[in-house]
């Protein structure tokens, strides 16, 4: 896994609007549309880019699938993962259940980890 890889598209998507909405309504082909555009970045802008950098099969089915609990136990940073999804599924969850409903499954969804060695978020 590049913990680094899932942690700079976790917070390159986070941190655009647009980007975010593509995430949110087509995963799959957002995901391929980054991984070609984005990912290879080393900066802001074209000038430095790699080619060695990919996300692993399961950290594709992960992101994809949304499926933060298999980020967090991959190394993905927490925080990433909770503001991205927050910003996905809060609205939906707050109209159904009230403030907050969105974090409470997370920190539910998490808490097979309490009292258990935090996975590792070093790159």
């Amino acid at each position: 896994m590049s913990r680094y890889y899932v942690d700079k598209f976790l917070y390159t998507t986070d941190r655009d609007p647009e980007l975010m909405h593509r995430y949110a309504t087509d995963p799959a082909a957002y995901l391929d549309w980054w991984e070609q555009h984005l990912g290879p970045r080393l900066g802001d802008s074209d000038a430095e880019r790699t080619s060695w950098l990919t996300f692993s099969p399961q950290e594709r089915a992960a992101l994809i699938d949304h499926d933060y609990v298999t980020l967090f136990e991959l190394g993905a940073h927490f925080f990433l993962s909770l503001t991205i999804y927050i910003g996905i599924y809060n609205d939906d969850y707050a109209a159904r259940s009230g403030p907050l409903s969105f974090q409470r499954e997370y920190g539910q969804k998490l808490m097979a980890w309490l009292g258990k060695p935090y996975p590792s978020v070093s790159c």
